[in-house]
């Protein structure tokens, strides 16, 4: 795939009815009022930039620090691809490392209207990590919030209703859903609670005319399928960005079949995410059409990964 660096990603181009899919190095963004999302590389962390068709921007999760790297990935997408000259919201769904490293830098190269998180950062923090939880209380400075459960994020010509947050789940169905298959869910298989930040994500379900998209960050298998049983909380969405890059704390097979998407975006890196199990519940979810990864997953054998022409990194 020609590319370069700063601007490897997916990019999604939604009219209204249409879900294209390019595994591409962007161009300028259509002059077309469309709602396009872009899944730029972070190498294993997130970083999934939406503009509306009103050109407003929501972006969610900054990637890592380390050398400005994700940063300057993003500013280039955000200014150059899409024509932006600020962020008017940005989305912090936890505070790892791989989600909110990129924020003092990219803070500096570009305006963030408003900042929405979960509250207090609820792990202990290394050194590192604390420096890093620092420069993002001083970046979002006086701008930070905290949604609750069914709220909206205002994006003039988006529909985005806050699902998940701080470890609660949204309470009612939303988008259709209702009691789920009682077969489904009979018998779930738990693992150990997570009550640390991923099980903390802010995620959202968007809707652009009859076209869905969810975003859960990372939340974890357990809260996966307290969303999903007894009541399928999400209804049936279009895309899904799978949760938690394709690792297996997350990626039950009840949420997956729940869900019904018919695209899926894996933002794994080469050797962060997209394990074998992870992928082939994902690939034999009823009504999926397409699975795209950002990388080649190096943990997994290769038959596990996606086809070759919906990765758009597989080196």
């Amino acid at each position: 795939m020609p590319c370069r660096r700063g601007i490897r990603a997916i990019v999604l181009t939604v009219f209204t009815a249409a879900i294209p899919l390019q595994a591409v190095a962007p161009t300028l963004r259509q002059s077309a009022r469309t709602l396009d999302v872009y899944w730029i590389d972070v190498e294993g962390g997130a970083a999934t930039l939406i503009v509306s068709p009103l050109g407003q921007s929501l972006l969610v999760d900054t990637g890592w620090r380390k050398d400005d790297r994700d940063a300057t990935r993003i500013f280039d997408v955000a200014s150059r691809v899409a024509g932006l000259k600020k962020i008017d919201w940005l989305v912090i769904t936890h505070y790892h490392n791989d989600h909110l490293g990129g924020v003092g830098v990219l803070a500096k190269m570009m305006p963030i209207e408003r900042c929405l998180d979960h509250g207090e950062n609820v792990e202990a923090r290394a050194a590192a990590a604390a420096e890093e939880w620092a420069i993002y209380l001083e970046a979002c400075k006086d701008k930070r919030s905290q949604p609750t459960l069914g709220s909206k994020i205002p994006v003039p010509g988006l529909d985005i209703t806050v699902a998940a947050v701080d470890g609660q789940l949204i309470a009612h169905a939303i988008n259709g859903g209702g009691p789920n298959d009682p077969t489904l869910c009979a018998n779930p298989v738990l693992k150990r609670p997570d009550a640390g930040e991923n099980g903390r994500s802010v995620g959202f379900l968007l809707k652009y005319g009859a076209f869905t998209f969810l975003d859960l960050g990372d939340l974890t298998w357990n809260k996966e399928i307290e969303m999903v049983c007894p009541v399928n909380r999400l209804g049936k969405v279009d895309l899904v960005q799978v949760n938690h890059h394709g690792m297996d704390l997350s990626g039950t097979p009840e949420f997956l079949k729940s869900i019904g998407a018919r695209v899926a975006v894996m933002n794994n890196g080469p050797r962060k995410g997209g394990i074998d199990s992870y992928l082939d519940t994902v690939k034999a979810a009823p009504g999926l059409e397409d699975l795209w990864q950002l990388h080649t997953s190096f943990l997994a054998e290769k038959p596990h990964n996606t086809t070759e022409d919906h990765i758009a990194n597989r080196g």
